[in-house]
């Protein structure tokens, strides 16, 4: 049984780290939008997904600290992280579009939420699939 949980959740927890990482990436664009040459970065998200899925690993845990353990799967969100195309040229040389970079973080806190629930679902069903209601 525990196995099976596993394996249905695995595909909805690899797409929720992708975008928390997105939603990371998204805030520092924002973050960033005064400073000069700051280069506004995505992630390529359905890319990443796919070869994540395809590799049946998860994502990568980042080793903060040198006495941590290392997990290493291979995958890492950085190989999808991308420049933003630019739309309007700045004096300073920054690319960051705040309107973009709004819709952006608006979209990908919908996508979220919306993963978040679609899993709260499924560990609700299967909670009622164990108890027998």
């Amino acid at each position: 049984m525990k196995n099976l949980l596993e394996k249905n959740l695995m595909a909805h927890q690899t797409a929720l780290n992708l975008q928390a990482y997105r939603q990371q990436l998204l805030a520092s664009n924002i973050a960033n939008s005064d400073t000069p040459n700051f280069k506004a970065r995505d992630i390529l998200f359905r890319d990443a997904l796919n070869a994540a899925l395809n590799r049946g690993q998860s994502l990568s845990l980042m080793q903060t600290h040198v006495r941590h353990l290392g997990v290493k799967t291979g995958f890492s969100p950085e190989d999808f992280v991308r420049y933003r195309m630019e739309w309007q040229s700045a004096v300073d040389g920054n690319t960051v579009d705040m309107d973009m970079e709004r819709a952006a973080f608006a979209e990908n806190t919908v996508h979220y939420e919306a993963s978040i629930t679609f899993i709260n679902g499924l560990l609700r069903s299967m909670q009622t699939a164990i108890i027998g209601q």
